[in-house]
């Protein structure tokens, strides 16, 4: 008998649920639309800033009449805009760069391609698909089929044990896989949804339960029985590499996409900060508005819009580099103390 912790073969169907994340954080990193959360963060700054000099001794409309706080702080923010729009632009050159090089290098890339596609076809039988979405959720039908099959022979056997747990691992196969088919169902690839709904399926756990259960049971295994765990771990084994390559695609179609989106928020940004820096003073606006300055409402206004450059990039990187972290690791390496 097995001395494995109830329920220790299945996972949660949704990464979330396995990771013990809270929805509102997988929201605003994964699901939010990243202009949306630019905009969050752009409200969020602008009432800070609002609040602050208003609850705050000297307030900024005594702090601009007093000092040259305006020439300061938008001939500082010309430079950052500047410089960071320049680092941006060098990180989408480094992506591209992956993209040129000699024929040797590209025919090279392309032979894999092939070969993995070669290795798939042979796995389906058939046709492999061309865009993401559908490879991937055929690459998940075969998963299901390969599970079944090991479940439907194993039930000849007479360990019990063996037939209680492959049956509750193929369950969790079953969830598992509806849940991220779902996902993939209607999704387009260039939005996060296709990798989204790859993350979800727990394929990492499932190679090793798979081994786990061939190298505990190989005593009592047909050889049927063991090549149908092989198969069943060859069909997960090709997911991994499968949502590696999607997600190598999505990381570069964002960077590209983050790059042309700073340099075009990058010119308003600069015309404000300029026109701040050249035509507004402590006695442009006067006045008030909802009790509070004139002055306040428009410098804070106009930092906040210098800052979207940077707030784009922020957003961007919130939901690349926790995709990154969760797929360091490629095969049944748990690097997630939740998931062990």
């Amino acid at each position: 008998m097995s001395d494995r912790d109830p329920g220790s073969i299945g996972t949660a169907d949704r990464m979330r649920e396995r990771a013990n994340e809270n929805r509102l954080k997988i929201w605003l990193l994964f699901r939010t639309n990243r202009f949306l959360l630019t905009a969050l963060l752009a409200a969020f700054v602008f009432v800070s800033l609002v609040a602050t000099s208003v609850v705050l001794e000297p307030s900024l409309a005594t702090e601009l009449r007093s000092a040259d706080t305006i020439e300061t702080t938008f001939s500082a923010m010309i430079g950052v805009i500047v410089t960071g729009t320049t680092l941006v632009v060098s990180i989408s050159q480094l992506v591209l760069s992956q993209e040129n090089g000699p024929l040797g290098d590209q025919r090279r890339r392309m032979s894999d391609t092939m070969d993995f596609r070669t290795h798939t076809k042979d796995m389906f039988g058939g046709v492999v698909p061309a865009d993401p979405n559908s490879f991937l959720s055929q690459l998940i039908d075969e998963t299901e089929r390969r599970a079944e099959a090991l479940d439907r022979i194993v039930r000849e056997s007479d360990d019990d044990e063996l037939i209680e747990q492959v049956g509750e691992f193929v369950d969790s196969v079953h969830g598992n896989a509806k849940a991220v088919q779902s996902s993939l169902e209607g999704a387009k690839f260039g939005t996060f949804d296709v990798l989204f709904a790859a993350l979800n399926f727990n394929y990492g756990w499932k190679i090793y339960q798979v081994e786990r259960m061939n190298e505990e049971f190989s005593a009592s295994l047909s050889d049927d029985q063991r090549a149908a765990f092989e198969e069943l771990r060859t069909a997960l084994a090709m997911f991994g590499p499968a949502r590696e390559h999607v997600k190598t695609l999505y990381f570069q179609w964002a960077l590209v996409d983050l790059s042309m989106y700073i340099l075009y928020a990058a010119v308003p940004a600069l015309v404000v900060a300029g026109g701040m820096l050249t035509f507004v003073s402590s006695e442009t606006f006067t006045g008030a508005f909802l009790s509070v300055p004139t002055v306040t409402w428009v410098t804070s206004a106009a930092f906040t819009v210098t800052l979207v450059p940077f707030l784009l990039f922020t957003s961007y990187i919130l939901r690349i580099a926790p995709v990154a972290k969760r797929t360091l690791a490629i095969g049944p390496l748990i690097l997630r103390e939740s998931q062990r």
